[in-house]
């Protein structure tokens, strides 16, 4: 009886030392971790602003909680425009906002984003995750301090509200812009003023006609921001951002910090994001542009002279830059390729079908 007694006491007591011995080595895998994140966009654009908020509750669920990161919008830590240098100099661990906000520090920023006449957002998604995009882009963000990763992508965006009709090429002179970019320098080119501001201060500057014309993505978020009240002429298509990829960065000293598990639901939860916020606008735009429709907004495509010198002189641009400035040629040569056979492909399948399809709907 006593022997009995004493191995169903070790045999209990065994247990219970293995599973306060699990619970040990799980706290050492799970540590816990707070970090912040710098977002450049306000709350009220769910979309645009939820991919963060998205990524941060997958990451606190695969961690079981330990790893904590709290979302910021623009302006709380750092304004809007100001999260790569956040990122870099460590005010923030992460961050999440459109790389082609930072094309005056070296216009190759511009890959990670979009550059105009480039890849749709499923042929972006291509060339950095298939295509060699990535890799060439963390070569260049790692002299930044980052490794940035895709945090999502709007499709196509609209060309962006005017005070007046856009006839032709002489309308655009002298007309001031909100466009940040390739596409704001291409624009300059063609006559245009542009400006960057961040998405909270559009709407207080078309209104008091400090500028006279906007991009921003699509029905969606534009509606939410209102500028179909100062504003009721909507051009398309948003030819300087045919695909544009949102990105998360990270600070590189932080991130080689994590374990690795951290690390990998950390991309796991990037890469959802980053679809996620596609099929969203996808799916919210089409509505959107119909509540916009019965509310006056008049709806208009580029004429065709502004098209074609718009795409001339980006090509002129991408060369001009190439020529001097070794980073954006490295990336420049990549992207140039994979876009002729995207191109080549696109227009075989997918424009062709699309075309029918299109022709009669039911």
């Amino acid at each position: 009886m006593q022997r009995r007694h004493f191995l169903q006491y070790a045999g209990s007591t065994g247990l219970a030392t293995a599973t306060l011995a699990g619970g040990a080595q799980a706290a050492e895998s799970n540590p816990k971790i707070s970090w912040k994140l710098a977002s450049s966009y306000p709350k009220s654009l769910d979309t645009i602003y939820g991919a963060a908020e998205l990524m941060a509750n997958r990451v606190r669920a695969m961690t079981n909680g330990a790893f904590d990161i709290r979302v910021y919008a623009g302006g709380e830590l750092v304004p809007g425009l100001q999260v790569l240098d956040a990122v870099k100099d460590g005010t923030v661990q992460c961050g999440h906002s459109a790389s082609y906000y930072y094309v005056g520090k070296n216009k190759a920023f511009a890959f990670d984003t979009t550059v105009p006449f480039g890849l749709t957002a499923r042929q972006q998604n291509a060339w950095l995750y298939q295509g060699g995009g990535l890799p060439l882009l963390r070569e260049f963000f790692k002299s930044y301090n980052i490794i940035n990763f895709p945090g999502g992508n709007t499709g196509t965006q609209m060309g962006g509200w005017f005070r007046k009709e856009v006839n032709s090429l002489a309308d655009l002179k002298g007309l001031k812009m909100r466009i940040p970019g390739m596409g704001g320098e291409i624009l300059a080119r063609l006559g245009v003023v542009p400006q960057t501001l961040a998405g909270g201060d559009i709407y207080p500057a078309l209104e008091k006609g400090t500028i006279d014309a906007t991009e921003w993505v699509g029905p969606y978020d534009d509606e939410k921001l209102g500028f179909h009240k100062v504003a009721k002429h909507y051009y398309y298509p948003g030819f300087w951002e045919p695909g544009p990829t949102l990105s998360f960065y990270i600070n590189l000293n932080e991130w080689n910090k994590l374990p690795k598990s951290y690390q990998a639901a950390l991309e796991a939860a990037m890469a959802e994001a980053n679809q996620m916020m596609l099929a969203a606008y996808d799916a919210k735009n089409p509505p959107a542009l119909l509540r916009l429709l019965q509310q006056g907004v008049k709806l208009h495509q580029f004429p065709a002279d502004v098209m074609a010198q718009a795409q001339k002189q980006a090509f002129a641009l991408y060369e001009e830059e190439a020529a001097k400035n070794p980073a954006f040629r490295k990336i420049y040569t990549s992207w140039q390729a994979f876009r002729k056979q995207q191109h080549a492909w696109f227009n075989l399948a997918e424009r062709a079908m699309e075309n029918a399809m299109y022709q009669k709907t039911k």
